[in-house]
């Protein structure tokens, strides 16, 4: 870390997951950069799930390693168990999972941070000076200023943070750190508007009040691959995590004590994440359940602290123990940390253009929470993002933007950009609608020259993936011209000589059957990447007719995505739009044609009147 200064091409509020990435990959394109954070011991902290990766996330988790981000290796790094999750489903929805060391998390990051030039300014940022739509600096509590050429606001939850427990409040960010205030106020002076959104955690409990015999035992993988391509030999830790339920018991007590929930009550007015809902949500809606299923998680290694996944809740802390005792395993449980709801300010990403630069003022860019995002993946991807774009916006460099059929990122900024947010957005694999060809183990392969264009990664990385390309498109060759004799697959019926990749073709035969010495088995990549590369491979070819559908989907939207709409577009004056769309198409600012479409309450006949203005 660097002395403190003045002046930086970059400065970041927030320390979070989204900070620490723009920061690094900030400082690894050349720019002199600065964090501003309230607390330094408190970077990169995992304020809820001790976890990396999941559904739709852990592919993201990749993305960021391919895009020169950090997270996947401080996972590989601090993993306590890893698991693949859907592999009962197709490959494209595979997902890598792991269980992390919370706190050897924060110290691996911290690590990189001390090991770069990032300077470290432990303050709390109060306000933005913006002159002329340009960013000019940031105002700390201290009266400091600190001027800059970008600005990324990571703020996560402390924007006028409040927690809910139960009738109980307390000001502050995350329970026992202080939140920040001004900044909300400050961005809103310039014509900025914001929005109040919730979540929640559970209660984190005493592991030695946990009666274990009473519980299922859930273990990872035997032979996990990792979240990096940096990583080279893989034998990670494999700590169990363990399985309750709820019972009807548990319900009743909750249900008995709704009236105490501040949801219930009205005291929250923001809305809260539809797919990760409190135990009393789960009640609520799903009345017709007398069971949910709860994980018993470690926080880190030989933790006594356990997180209870699964019963985020901000009811009273006797109502939480009560429910609790419920359940057998828990009979005698005690709570170390009461869970509780959050309320905090956001500002709506239809603020924000592809870039996650502000539409309004050049250089001031918004990354995780503050977008309305969930997840330590969606705000990490977000803030890496924005610092390769912050430091292209500096040099005057064509930005990083990324497309719906290239990444999971992609997906996630175009969705923030042109639809609603009414709640906090969280990934999922059903939200891409090209899932099959945005595969975990093809990572490399569709975002690889994005990366290279954008010099985003260190000369030994970008050789490994390139060498894993280049073997992959030479085994595909390969397999195409083998032939395979009848005698060499048991226990199949070949009539006659034919070639491995239509053998490959049949559901039931798997590319490890087939006896083939190809480029991938014979090179020196380490092994979990040659197998990944092999059923990356398999998954090409027995996908194929499919893949194929979507790439000439995805050269139709193409032509729509190069389509642009001039930012100063005035749509109550084009004939043919609805009123409906004039107002959205307004409010929202697409930069294309192709977002245009994705906006809600914008029809195919909008679309067409659009174009045919456009053409004129």
């Amino acid at each position: 870390m660097s002395l403190r200064k003045k002046t930086y091409e970059v400065v970041v509020v927030g320390g979070g997951h989204s900070g620490v990435e723009a920061a690094l990959i900030s400082n690894f394109l050349g720019a002199s950069i600065a964090i501003v954070t309230m607390d330094k011991n408190a970077i990169a902290r995992m304020s809820c799930n001790p976890a990396i990766g999941g559904l739709a996330k852990g592919q993201m988790v990749r993305e960021i390693d391919v895009l020169g981000g950090v997270m996947a290796e401080t996972a590989d790094l601090s993993g306590l168990q890893f698991k693949t999750l859907n592999k009962s489903k197709g490959r494209a929805v595979w997902s890598p999972r792991a269980q992390v060391d919370k706190r050897l998390y924060e110290k691996n990051i911290y690590n990189k941070l001390s090991l770069s030039s990032v300077s470290i300014i432990q303050e709390e940022a109060v306000s933005v000076n913006i002159k002329h739509n340009r960013v000019k600096s940031v105002f700390l509590r201290s009266g400091e200023e600190i001027k800059c050429s970008t600005l990324i606001i990571t703020a996560g939850t402390f924007l006028s943070g409040i927690i809910h427990i139960g009738e109980r409040k307390i000001l502050a960010g995350r329970m026992g750190e202080q939140r920040s205030e001004g900044i909300t106020e400050s961005l809103v002076s310039y014509g900025f508007f914001s929005g109040r959104l919730k979540t929640g955690t559970p209660p984190r409990l005493d592991r030695g009040s946990i009666d274990w015999k009473k519980t299922s035992v859930s273990m990872g993988d035997r032979n996990p691959t990792p979240f990096s391509y940096a990583t080279k030999t893989f034998n990670p830790p494999n700590h169990p995590c363990h399985l309750i339920y709820s019972n009807s018991q548990t319900h009743d007590i909750i249900k008995s004590n709704l009236h105490l929930s501040p949801m219930f009550l009205g005291d929250i007015g923001g809305k809260g994440p539809r797919y990760c809902p409190s135990i009393e949500d789960k009640i609520d809606r799903f009345k017709e359940r007398d069971s949910h299923l709860l994980h018993l998680e470690p926080e880190w290694k030989n933790s006594d602290q356990i997180y209870l996944n699964g019963f985020s809740t901000s009811l009273p802390e006797q109502a939480q123990q009560e429910a609790l005792r419920s359940i057998p395993a828990l009979r005698d449980t005690s709570i170390l940390r009461p869970g509780y709801a959050i309320e905090y300010d956001f500002f709506p990403p239809s603020q924000v253009k592809s870039t996650l630069e502000t539409k309004e003022v050049s250089g001031l860019f918004f990354a995780g929470q503050m977008n309305g995002t969930s997840g330590y993946e969606e705000a990490a991807a977000q803030g890496l993002v924005c610092g390769i774009n912050a430091v292209k916006t500096i040099r005057g460099e064509d930005p990083l933007i990324l497309s719906r059929d290239s990444s999971y990122i992609g997906v996630m900024i175009d969705d923030l950009i042109t639809k609603d947010t009414l709640e906090p957005y969280r990934m999922f694999t059903s939200r891409a609608e090209y899932r099959l060809i945005l595969r975990f183990s093809n990572t490399f392969e569709r975002l690889l020259k994005q990366t290279k264009q954008h010099s985003l990664l260190p000369d030994k990385k970008l050789a490994t993936l390139e060498k894993a390309l280049e073997l992959k498109t030479e085994a595909r060759k390969e397999l195409n011209k083998s032939i395979t004799h009848t005698n060499i697959l048991k226990g199949f019926k070949i009539s006659q000589k034919t070639p491995a990749v239509k053998i490959l073709k049949r559901p039931e035969v798997s590319i490890f059957d087939l006896p083939l010495k190809t480029s991938i088995k014979k090179t020196t990549l380490v092994d979990w990447l040659k197998k990944d590369l092999l059923y990356d491979l398999e998954s090409d070819i027995k996908y194929e007719g499919y893949i194929k559908r979507h790439h000439k989907e995805i050269q139709r939207a193409i032509k729509n995505e190069n389509q642009k709409i001039p930012q100063k577009t005035v749509f109550s004056t084009i004939p043919g739009l609805s009123k409906e769309a004039m107002e959205k198409l307004q409010h929202i600012k697409p930069e294309n044609l192709g977002q245009a479409s994705r906006i809600s309450g914008v029809s195919p006949a909008d679309i067409s009147s659009l174009f045919i203005h456009l053409s004129k």
